[in-house]
Parts: C-alpha cells; sequence; structure tokens
C-alpha cells in the first residue's frame, strides 16, 4: 500500500528538522503554526506561528549544546487530516542526559501541519533534562 501523502509530508518535516534545513521546515509547516509542548519546564506551552516554534527549536539546540537527536520510529495517517508519530529524543546537557519516546500528533490542513501536539513517555525525565 502506498504511503499517505500527510504521512510523506510529516516525514519530510522530521527530515528538515534533523539537519536543520529551516527553508525545507518551513515549507511542511503553515505559517500560524502551533507546536504544543507537554511539561513543567521553560519550554512547555503552546508556541503559536512558525517563527515562535522556529525560536521554540532554536532553543532545544542551544539547551542541548546542539547534541538533540530525533529519530523517527513511525508515522501513522489517522483519518484524512492527521499523522500520528513516535520518535525517540536523546541529547545530553553537562551531566545531563535525555533519552525518551515521544509522540506527536500532527494536523494538517492544505499541504502543511497546522498544529503539533506532543506528549512524552516520561514526562518527568523531559521536565528535569530542560529545566
Amino acid at each position: 500500500m502506498a504511503e499517505h501523502p500527510n504521512e510523506a509530508l510529516v516525514r519530510r518535516g522530521y527530515a528538515a528538522f534533523s539537519s536543520g534545513d529551516m527553508v525545507g521546515l518551513a515549507e511542511v509547516m503553515a505559517p500560524d503554526v502551533v507546536h504544543h509542548v507537554p511539561g513543567n519546564n521553560p519550554l512547555a506551552g503552546g508556541h503559536t506561528g512558525r517563527d515562535a516554534v522556529f525560536a521554540l527549536y532554536g532553543r532545544l539546540a542551544e539547551l542541548s549544546g546542539g547534541t538533540l537527536r530525533v529519530e523517527l520510529r513511525e508515522a501513522v495517517a489517522k483519518g484524512e487530516n492527521q499523522v500520528v508519530t513516535t520518535h525517540r529524543a536523546t541529547a545530553s546537557r553537562g551531566d545531563r542526559k535525555l533519552d525518551v519516546i515521544e509522540h506527536i500528533t500532527f494536523t494538517i490542513r492544505d499541504g502543511q501541519a497546522v498544529d503539533l501536539d506532543e506528549t512524552v513517555e516520561d514526562q518527568a525525565a523531559a521536565d528535569a533534562f530542560w529545566s
């Protein structure tokens, strides 16, 4: 069976994120995109608009000293406008280490991601790392 177009879109987004390709990332994210980050840490909350989301990603790189790696494990289309992903996120920061499984539910509109709703399987570990 052929890959759903929204799965392909999300995979392109992950590839762009992983390579630091902001032009490629902008192509898959709507200007009014919102990325919801869970938890109790300085990065938690809703980041609204492409500039704010890109600033979030820059902060992730800054806080991890450029060590953040995201390994996409699965991207599954759910209905016509959502894709649910599973990925492993790893990073190091001084003596802190991050190694968590995360999920993002992407909502797609007109060929671009408009909403990213993130969950983390070990939220306490993520909070400890990013705080």
